[in-house]
């Protein structure tokens, strides 16, 4: 894991200006890169200054890691120019598929963890790894139904694609909260089993109950502040792992740029108290 950095923010245009004048020690920024697959223009121009003063990492949604294809090539292309363009410090993308025959789907869908799937996945792993020149780290999904065919348990499937391609983790906790509301699982005992030494960075983020269902379909909607009880289950991890690069994610009913670095103190003071341990 990068130990330089402590904990970052997902930049939104709304706080650019904030975010570019915020002198805050150790604070860097989170980007979807398909957000800025542009040869030019404002946006470029923002993400190159912000990156002369702050660490950028980028947070891919379109990769389709999960799919029943190889990356498309001109997708990984455009996110290597990007990727030599501003230099991050980190690159990850969810596990999950979204590109079925050419057509991209707006979500993040779900698949069964077979054999099958394990050996296209890391194969694809491999390929945007081998063009990129780096590692990269791969997201724990959100659950919101049961599926059938799985041949493996999410974690020794995990930590198997870790070990089949090299690549990291990005174990984001509001998922592990989300899925095991939703599924009935141990939120505790999935984050106690997690492959600590494999991860490269952690998401925060908040929850909303669905309109329908209420607290019985939780929604990974980052639209809402970090819940108490993700912040528990953050606090167990860094216990047990240590300091690690840290994210609070906001997408939506985004706040005062203030709101969101109180919301980044926290997570840095939990980091704090790990790395004061440490030393003990």
């Amino acid at each position: 894991m990068c130990q330089s950095l402590t904990v970052g923010l997902g930049l939104k245009p709304a706080h650019y200006e904030e975010a570019l004048a915020c002198s805050v020690q150790g604070l860097w920024f989170e980007v979807h890169p398909e957000n800025y697959f542009v040869d030019g223009g404002p946006r470029i121009a923002w993400l190159q200054a912000i990156r002369s003063r702050h660490p950028i990492s980028l947070h891919g949604v379109a990769l389709s890691l999960a799919a029943d294809c190889p990356p498309d090539p001109a997708h990984l292309q455009r996110l290597l120019d990007l990727a030599r363009r501003v230099e991050p410090t980190l690159i990850s993308e969810h596990l999950a598929w979204s590109n079925w025959r050419g057509t991209y789907h707006p979500d993040l869908l779900p698949f069964p963890r077979s054999g099958e799937a394990l050996g296209r996945i890391v194969d694809n792993i491999g390929r945007t790894q081998d063009v990129l020149g780096c590692r990269i780290a791969v997201e724990n999904p959100a659950h919101y139904l049961r599926i059938d065919g799985h041949a493996w348990d999410e974690i020794d499937f995990l930590a198997e694609i870790v070990r089949r391609s090299g690549c990291g983790l990005l174990l984001d906790i509001n998922n592990v909260y989300v899925g095991a509301c939703n599924l009935g699982y141990s939120a505790a005992d999935y984050i106690d089993r997690f492959p600590a030494e494999a991860v490269m960075e952690v998401h925060l983020a908040g929850y909303t109950e669905d309109r329908q269902f209420g607290a019985d379909l939780l929604i990974d909607s980052h639209d809402a502040p970090v819940a108490e009880t993700v912040w528990n289950l953050y606090e167990r991890f860094i216990a047990r792992a240590g300091r690690c690069p840290t994210l609070i994610e906001r997408d939506d009913k985004l706040p005062e740029f203030s709101v969101m670095l109180a919301e980044r103190d926290r997570a840095h003071a939990v980091l704090q108290r790990a790395l004061e341990e440490a030393n003990r």
